[in-house]
């Protein structure tokens, strides 16, 4: 009974998983990831939004700033939900994952796995505007939760003037 008990227990893991773009969308969440749950809201301190990518495909990712922060959602998931994730994200070429610390609304700080946007093809990847699909999607997720819009309208201009 005991490795069988331990192999369940091993499927059975889930991990914390920080969202701050597309996967804010609870529609395409729940359609890419049937088994996560919402484990709570925060804010990554120390970090602002970016929009990279190809002219009017660019996407969401993070970067270190010196007294910024960006609203996420700490989602839990299982280990399918990551492999979706990984696929969609394009992992390991387009974004790569790391742990860091997230500070939840009451003040709990967990550390959560995060995609962002590797630089291993910088001189494709430059900052630019997303499509009008991609950040309707980000606000409606933005819109769910509660999180002021002025943080993607940040990004966007940010985006847009260092792009050119």
């Amino acid at each position: 009974m005991g490795p069988v008990r331990k192999m369940k227990e091993v499927i059975d893991v889930k991990k914390l998983y920080i969202a701050y773009g597309s996967n804010l969308n609870l529609e395409q969440m729940e359609f890419r990831c049937p088994g996560a749950k919402v484990y709570g809201k925060g804010s990554l301190k120390g970090y602002h939004l970016l929009f990279k990518g190809s002219p009017n495909n660019a996407y969401l990712t993070i970067e270190p700033k010196v007294g910024s922060e960006v609203p996420v959602v700490v989602w839990s998931i299982e280990k399918a939900d990551e492999l979706s994730l990984d696929r969609y994200e394009g992992y390991p070429n387009f974004y790569y994952k790391e742990n860091i610390p997230v500070e939840l609304e009451r003040g709990k700080v967990v550390e959560a796995m995060v995609y962002i946007m590797t630089d291993k093809i910088k001189d494709r990847i430059h900052l630019n505007l997303p499509s009008k699909n991609y950040l309707q999607g980000v606000r409606v997720g933005y819109e769910s939760f509660g999180f002021d819009q002025e943080y993607i309208d940040k990004a966007l201009e940010e985006s847009k003037i260092k792009g050119k």
